[in-house]
């Protein structure tokens, strides 16, 4: 059963403590979502609500404000990659003919700083990868554990290929130039590539500017059956044509390779799945949202999409292949290093900004004539979502 997008919505994305509660923002997102979809709170069926700090019901705590409908609301965790986690249930639930309207909300309240661990009385969840990861190149105390995943990934690279420094710089500038259209994006302001290395080291080829900010904010999408479209007079834009949900094989701990630690495969592996069931390869696809949140992760995961060989992400960088005039424009929005990442909201507002871009509703950031649009969402831990959305109309 085909899915359509019918409705989608973001709130400004901001910087730690200049936000309003979460409860207030995933509610302003979802009403945002339903005005645009063209519904009332009353006609939907589900909702799955994600964020990743926060207690239990808080989605409820959320759309409490819209109603108390009495529908099912689910409350998701997936690491960064909730958001899309959410989409992907909401799809399902759609596809599978239990409902036929569903709403996929996520939101963030984060505080100021790098991400840490909130519970130290019990197992990490991610105790495997951060063992993996010693084991490799050992553990800096001093430096954000995320940077050291990512940052790892991208020397593990960049020995196996040449790539210089100046190159992963040149992807923060780019997410600058693309985020400067972006009205909701947290840091518009233009970077030089000067900037960007001058920035303070973190860790491997990561300077600051190429670390994405803990960001606040909330966003939305609503999901539907033809059927539904079709009773209430509603013509849908946009349809999710294939999507998937991947996790952790045994490549990702037992190959001793950073790139594979922190989910190359995973996206190889998603991507290649909605690739062979939409009946498309990556030359066909337009525009990406990817989950860019280290210049790092964005270099590498050009290749794990396909969107260029093995080997040649430098290339594909220096050439403009990933911009406005390029082959094919990744992370229109600014991407995670300059809209931000509230991770809860990530991935439904990689889904908004690509069903604008279907729609042709972006604005100065418009990418002329696509069709097709690619959405990477990941999480370490792990789980990893590639969605592909196609224009109906």
């Amino acid at each position: 059963m085909r899915v359509s997008v019918l409705g989608v919505g973001m709130i400004p994305f901001t910087t730690p403590g200049a936000s309003e509660p979460y409860d207030v923002m995933g509610e302003k997102a979802a009403r945002a979502a339903l005005a645009d979809a063209g519904i009332g709170y009353d006609q939907v069926q589900q909702a799955y609500v994600g964020y990743v700090y926060g207690d239990s019901t808080s989605g409820q705590a959320a759309l409490y404000g819209l109603g108390q409908s009495g529908i099912p609301i689910i409350n998701v965790n997936n690491n960064c990659s909730t958001g899309s986690s959410a989409l992907w249930l909401a799809r399902q639930a759609v596809a599978g003919g239990e409902v036929e309207c569903v709403l996929a909300l996520g939101f963030e309240q984060m505080r100021k700083g790098a991400l840490r661990t909130v519970w130290d009385d019990r197992p990490q969840p991610m105790s495997r990868s951060a063992a993996t990861m010693a084991g490799i190149q050992g553990a800096d105390e001093k430096a954000p554990f995320a940077a050291q995943y990512f940052g790892g990934a991208g020397r593990t690279y960049a020995e196996r290929y040449g790539t210089r420094p100046e190159t992963f710089a040149k992807i923060s500038v780019k997410a600058r130039r693309h985020a400067a259209h972006n009205p909701y994006a947290v840091f518009r302001d233009p970077l030089t590539e000067e900037e960007v290395m001058a920035s303070p080291h973190i860790y491997g080829p990561l300077t600051r500017l190429q670390c994405c900010p803990p960001t606040c904010g909330a966003a939305a999408a609503v999901l539907c059956s033809d059927d539904f479209a079709r009773r209430h007079g509603l013509v849908p834009d946009v349809a999710i044509r294939a999507q998937a949900l991947t996790t952790d094989t045994p490549s990702t701990f037992g190959e001793g390779d950073m790139m594979k630690v922190v989910g190359y495969d995973m996206t190889a592996n998603a991507a290649r799945s909605v690739y062979e069931s939409a009946g498309v390869g990556p030359e066909d696809v337009g525009v990406v949202e990817l989950h860019d949140c280290f210049t790092a992760n964005e270099l590498i995961t050009y290749e794990a999409l396909g969107l260029t060989p093995e080997g040649t992400a430098e290339r594909f960088v220096m050439d403009g292949d990933n911009t406005y005039g390029g082959r094919v424009v990744t992370n229109p929005s600014g991407g995670l290093l300059s809209k931000g990442h509230p991770l809860g909201a990530t991935g439904l507002a990689q889904c908004a900004e690509l069903v604008w871009q279907l729609r042709g509703q972006a604005g100065a950031r418009q990418v002329d004539g696509v069709r097709l649009a690619l959405q990477h969402n990941l999480g370490l831990g792990g789980a990893c979502v590639v969605s592909l959305y196609e224009k109906l109309t």
